[in-house]
């Protein structure tokens, strides 16, 4: 229902903050890692949400990032794993460390978060190795997908650079050597010539 909030900080507590937004304050449910950087009171702040709807509760949980939000989610879909343990384990291990510790099956570092006893990591690595690898694998191939499309770009770019010096009289040979120097980071064509000229002119 809510994708992120925009607003105003207004309150900082150990385990919430509260939001004003066009004079309506949203408190919201964070880890105690994202409340301590999050901002001071008073800064314009951006969070993305989990919007809960419990019979007796409707709560709003809070992320400095869309990558802490999916890992919330993922938790919560952990049997006997609720909205507090999920937070707990945000605010003790980084992101990244803990998927790493789910996926390589690394029960001793997953206990060291308050709470986690050993059957709990066990089912926490049982229950989300599996999707992290196919996440994981996703991003990479998108990953891969954007290095190809800045190297066919990058590509395309250096063949311009190479015609418009060409007709200003340097050899194919000259203009590779030049470009080499470069390390062909630069896409744009102008940019190129322009260093490739000043490369050139010291050669």
């Amino acid at each position: 229902m809510l994708a992120y909030i925009k607003g105003s900080l207004e309150i900082k507590s150990t385990d919430y903050i509260v939001i004003d937004v066009g004079g309506l304050g949203y408190k919201v449910n964070m880890s105690k890692k994202a409340i301590e950087t999050i901002g001071n009171v008073g800064d314009k702040i951006k969070v993305y949400t989990y919007y809960r709807v419990r019979e007796d509760d409707i709560s709003i949980f809070g992320f400095k990032t869309n990558e802490e939000l999916k890992m919330f989610e993922l938790l919560l879909s952990v049997s006997g794993i609720g909205a507090k343990v999920a937070l707990t384990i945000l605010s003790n291990i980084e992101i990244t460390e803990f998927a790493l510790a789910v996926i390589s099956d690394d029960i001793t570092k997953i206990v060291t978060i308050p709470g986690i006893g050993k059957k709990s990591a066990q089912r926490i690595i049982l229950e989300l190795k599996d999707k992290l690898k196919s996440q994981q694998i996703a991003e990479n191939e998108e990953e891969i997908k954007e290095k190809s499309k800045k190297q066919e770009e990058n590509s395309e770019a250096i063949e311009e650079a190479t015609s418009a010096l060409q007709i200003l009289g340097y050899s194919k040979k000259e203009i590779e050597k030049a470009f080499e120097k470069l390390a062909n980071k630069e896409v744009s064509v102008e940019e190129l010539i322009k260093k490739g000229l000043t490369i050139l002119s010291q050669m």
